[in-house]
């Protein structure tokens, strides 16, 4: 899953792709990298980010969905929190909504992608770190919850993906324990998991890196071990090197395979 961030104050690449044209330009890039879902998002939700109105978000979206139509053919996400923004986008093209905040933001939006019939991805959030919590106790919690809020508005089970969350009001040992989760996360649901862990605060204090476009190796290395551990959708920014690294990851399994 490509990000492309049509915001002016995401963490990572604020502003860069904040124009219809440019953001558009980006999403062919990432598809021609690879990727096999685009997810678009009008709204930075990194810590500390000011909240736009929904005429705001549709301002930044909806002209980029419109700009792709016709030119990729890969799925298209919207990352939002808010039911009219959904369904916009969905208008607009968009198959997969990307709900930060797991149906829990605003109470439309579970009936808005039943109507529409479209994949959801729920997520774990926090208003608040809490480092003292037990994090897996309370993902599971959290997103239990969220599913049933979805499957009571209608969604289908199989139209739902989970996503821990990684990085959001988490504290940097609760998200490296949640990466290394994944695989009782998983088990415990029976659903497909998403990870994100892309240039985030995680790879910057194991790596180092405090810039954090400067965390693409690292943003790698998290991938690969969700890829080997039950991640079904990585969400990155570097798809290019994300690609490179998973097909060296699948010719190895091969040879493996053909030895056996």
């Amino acid at each position: 899953m490509g990000i492309v961030n049509v915001t002016p104050d995401s963490f990572s690449d604020g502003g860069l792709f904040h124009a219809r044209d440019a953001a558009a330009a980006h999403a062919e890039r990432l598809v021609a990298e690879g990727a096999d879902i685009l997810d678009i998002g009008g709204e930075s939700t990194r810590p500390g980010h000011v909240p736009v109105s929904t005429e705001e978000e549709l301002g930044r979206i909806v002209p980029v969905l419109e700009a792709l139509r016709g030119r990729v053919s890969v799925p298209i996400s919207i990352d939002t929190t808010k039911a009219p923004v959904a369904a916009a986008a969905v208008r607009a093209g968009a198959s997969i909504v990307n709900d930060v905040w797991g149906f829990r933001h605003d109470p439309d939006m579970a009936k808005v992608c039943a109507d529409a019939d479209v994949t959801c991805v729920l997520m774990h959030n926090r208003h608040v770190e809490d480092a003292s919590i037990d994090v897996f106790e309370d993902v599971c919690s959290f997103i239990e919850g969220s599913i049933d809020i979805a499957l009571k508005a209608g969604v289908r089970r199989d139209r739902i993906v989970i996503d821990p969350g990684i990085g959001f009001a988490k504290s940097n040992a609760q998200s490296l324990e949640l990466c290394a989760r994944l695989p009782e996360l998983k088990a415990h649901f029976g659903l497909p998991v998403l990870l994100g862990v892309s240039r985030k605060r995680m790879i910057g204090i194991a790596t180092g890196r405090s810039v954090a476009a400067d965390r693409v190796i690292g943003s790698v290395a998290g991938a690969v071990y969700g890829l080997l551990n039950g991640a079904d959708i990585i969400r990155a920014h570097d798809v290019g090197a994300h690609r490179e690294a998973f097909a060296v990851v699948a010719a190895i399994r091969g040879a493996g395979e053909a030895r056996s």
